[in-house]
């Protein structure tokens, strides 16, 4: 019997007093980690919400076992956001799809949640009506008209089945029920109501396919509502694909149990930490610039020395020269010379120990 059968469902509860201190401590983080970001300037801010985003789209669909490219859903965030990266790719347009439906659900997160914003999030992640081979009832609940929903994970051949989901005829009502309890407000922790909203979601399970990922956006929809903020620092999505076998163990247990998801509510709650915790090392080189150009304040910077700096910090390979600062900057090699002399004045660049033509600079660390 999974915990959509028992005579209480849907009524969830857990144990406040252990939850009470991880959850004041992951607000603390959070809420160190949204004003830490929000205290950079427009450009790095930007450019920390991209690669937020980036991976969020990237990591939610390895967790189903699509593997997206980088650079186009880069590209796509960055259009729609009216981004400036440079050189756009050509994206297709399932990644379009996956795109659009996190930034629907963060950027707008304080709209109600209804059935038709569902099926056009679930139409947007299937353009084709397919999944795979296989044909799908995009934009509208399923109808298990090829079996019961079971939630697999593994390979094909080597499936493992987590859990079955409640029949298609119940699905209208078990919907209703969710979304009107996601739109009233819980009058719980938002935290809290990001964790019930993902596990209800998925137990549920209303669709064909990408149950997974739209119940991660609407964690996501609840977590930008926790921050009232639509920019995203942090990645659950990535977080949880680094804790895959466990994420699927503490579903699988939690639909075995009872109405009292208090391991559940732990998880997610540690998992949010995790991610939060892990942006740090994930937007480091954001965070570098931050301090680079926070080095350089009451210094006369023109745009030329603003340009390969940023390059510097993008990762420029190799060493940075007279003649590559020309090439980079458009410039000749005495312009060049003369724009490094006063970074290395101000210990912005180091001149390496070489002298002549060998000489080099490189970022001062900070």
């Amino acid at each position: 019997m999974y915990i959509h059968d028992l005579e209480d469902w849907p009524r969830f509860t857990w144990n406040r007093e252990q939850l009470a201190e991880p959850l004041a401590a992951v607000r603390h983080r959070q809420g160190r980690l949204v004003g830490h970001m929000e205290a950079l300037g427009f450009r790095l801010r930007e450019e920390a919400v991209l690669q937020t985003l980036t991976a969020d789209v990237i990591k939610s669909s390895e967790i189903e076992g699509e593997k997206l490219e980088p650079e186009q859903v880069r590209s796509s965030i960055a259009r729609r956001l009216g981004m400036d990266i440079g050189a756009l790719k050509p994206v297709d347009r399932n990644v379009e799809g996956v795109v659009e439906m996190m930034l629907d659900a963060t950027r707008h997160y304080d709209q109600p949640l209804s059935g038709e914003r569902l099926f056009a999030w679930h139409a947007s992640l299937f353009p084709t009506g397919r999944s795979g081979m296989t044909r799908i009832r995009a934009g509208s609940w399923r109808d298990d008209s090829t079996g019961p929903m079971e939630v697999v994970s593994g390979p094909i051949g080597k499936e493992r089945v987590h859990f079955q989901a409640p029949p298609a005829r119940r699905l209208n009502r078990e919907m209703q029920a969710f979304l009107d309890w996601f739109n009233a407000g819980a009058g719980i922790d938002p935290v809290l109501e990001a964790g019930l909203a993902h596990l209800w979601f998925v137990t549920i399970h209303p669709f064909d396919d990408g149950n997974g990922r739209i119940a991660r956006a609407i964690a996501d929809m609840a977590l930008a509502r926790s921050e009232n903020s639509p920019q995203r620092f942090y990645s659950m999505s990535a977080q949880i694909r680094q804790e895959r076998s466990t994420y699927y163990d503490i579903l699988e247990k939690t639909q075995k149990g009872t109405m009292d998801i208090t391991p559940w509510m732990q998880w997610f709650v540690g998992c949010l930490g995790r991610a939060v915790d892990g942006a740090q090392t994930a937007l480091g080189a954001v965070l570098t610039k931050a301090q680079v150009w926070e080095s350089t304040a009451g210094v006369a910077i023109n745009e030329r020395q603003r340009l390969v700096l940023n390059r510097l910090l993008d990762g420029f390979e190799g060493e940075l020269t007279t003649s590559k600062y020309a090439k980079l900057a458009k410039c000749s090699q005495d312009t060049a010379l003369r724009d490094i002399l006063p970074l290395v004045e101000h210990g912005i660049l180091i001149r390496n120990s070489k002298g002549g033509r060998s000489t080099s600079y490189a970022l001062a660390k900070i």
